[in-house]
């Protein structure tokens, strides 16, 4: 066999077994690995210094909630932020909103956003990498902040008691699996009606598979009530709203107040210079919706703004990467909580903008942001609102240490009232467009 450079020849094998095998350390590793996760053997309890569960800015928040065996973090962390201020208002100290609600729409208008799509780029051949990305994942459960704004502003909200979880809601992989398989088939089927000019037809089509597709959510997650009751107790005694449905529900207890909210991110990277808005081509829900819009700016301003936000006493929806530092069965994640360095010589964390970059870290999970420690006004902690129930955590809350909130968090969600007029002028600009594929669009789930 002729000699190629680069390849992974015998001699470099077995010198690199010799070098391995040389190394005590590696045997140790190798066993711990035989019957415990990585993680678990890699775990260097020193990280725990520094990220005690106190908190000099704490917000007295509602019990957690679970997403199950789903990827609906999203949705979970935007009722979480709505149903405290129902709570409040009418004095509950336990309250959940119906995520199963909001999902249900979501998926019906992910796909039908997703085919109507596919009839603008459908007469691409099927590598075209637009068309190729958007069928790679169609329809998922993840999604961002302003899908989450375009659902509750069309379809309202509903108690979580008038339209509970089922089965499928809580668990999604074969209902997504079969609606992507839908979408496929539509996109094949179409794409010779496209390339034809028959757009007619091609719209045809595309209105009998949305019927399907609506047809499958509708036996997946339920049929969802019209009206209702809203009937709760506090310290008052019982209450009940007659007659209300799920959008005067909402225009009641929340109404022109989701309006206020702007997503914020923090992408040091070349492409994305600071105090400019981008939205992401292609993505979204709502078709008639308002587009995705995010404002770039440093991190160290996004956390002033966090935290005035926290000090009037409302918590914040944010988005970052849990991919490689979380901890599940502990309470804190840091950035430093998993020794990938001394046990595999591998260094995870590099440069943050470098990471978006090459595609090694993106928003992958929203949570809620609940508190605080100041040192000198300057926060060295986070408190943290999950939503995979109360056996996780501290009651399902984590500590987030400063350097992983620094290095792993790309998203947060505040009220424009606290932006300054220049964040103010630059949201209101056009937005630069960015490609599907672009981290800034990856979904939270």
């Amino acid at each position: 066999m002729s000699h190629i450079l680069g390849a992974l020849d015998e001699a470099k094998a077995v010198a690199i077994e010799s070098r391995y095998q040389a190394d005590p350390k590696n045997t140790v590793v190798r066993h711990a690995l035989s019957r415990n996760s990585l993680s678990s053997v890699i775990f260097d309890s020193s990280s725990l210094a520094g990220v005690a569960n106190e908190f000099s800015l704490d917000l007295k928040t509602l019990p957690v909630a679970n997403q199950r065996a789903s990827g609906r973090c999203w949705i979970f962390a935007g009722l979480n932020i709505l149903r405290e201020r129902i709570a409040k208002e009418c004095g509950l100290s336990k309250f959940e909103l119906s995520q199963n609600y909001i999902s249900l729409y979501d998926k019906i208008e992910k796909s039908n956003f997703t085919l109507e799509t596919i009839l603008k780029l459908g007469a691409r051949n099927h590598d075209d990498r637009e068309l190729a990305f958007i069928l790679h994942d169609p329809v998922s459960d993840g999604g961002q902040w302003d899908m989450f704004v375009n659902l509750v502003k069309k379809y309202g909200l509903l108690p979580q008691e008038v339209f509970p979880e089922t089965f499928q809601s809580n668990n999604t992989v074969e209902s997504d699996r079969l609606v992507n398989a839908a979408i496929r088939g539509f996109a094949a089927e179409a794409a010779p009606l496209l390339k034809k000019g028959l757009f007619d037809e091609a719209r045809a089509l595309k209105e009998a598979t949305m019927e399907k597709i609506y047809d499958l959510f509708l036996s997946a997650f339920g049929v969802p009530p019209k009206s209702f009751a809203f009937e709760y107790t506090n310290d008052k005694g019982y209450h009940v709203e007659e007659e209300m449905t799920p959008l005067s529900f909402f225009n009641k207890y929340i109404g022109a107040a989701i309006d206020d909210y702007q997503s914020l991110i923090n992408s040091p990277t070349a492409d994305k210079p600071y105090l400019k808005n981008y939205t992401i081509d292609y993505l979204g829900n709502v078709l008639e919706g308002k587009m995705i819009n995010h404002l770039n700016l440093p991190m160290a301003r996004i956390k002033e703004l966090i935290l005035a936000q926290l000090q009037e006493g409302l918590p914040v929806w944010f988005g970052s990467d849990v991919g490689f530092f979380r901890d599940r069965q502990g309470f804190a994640w840091n950035s430093h909580s998993f020794d990938y360095l001394s046990s595999f010589g591998i260094d995870i964390r590099f440069d943050k903008g470098a990471m978006l970059d090459y595609g090694h870290s993106a928003m992958n999970h929203a949570m809620v942001i609940t508190g605080a420690n100041l040192v000198k006004g300057v926060p060295n902690r986070w408190k943290i609102e999950n939503s995979w129930g109360g056996d996780n955590g501290t009651n399902g809350y984590y500590v987030m240490s400063q350097d992983f909130f620094d290095t792993f968090v790309y998203q947060a969600v505040v009220l424009k009232k606290y932006l300054n007029d220049e964040e103010k002028a630059a949201i209101a600009q056009e937005p630069v467009h960015l490609h599907p594929w672009d981290p800034m669009g990856t979904l939270a789930d």
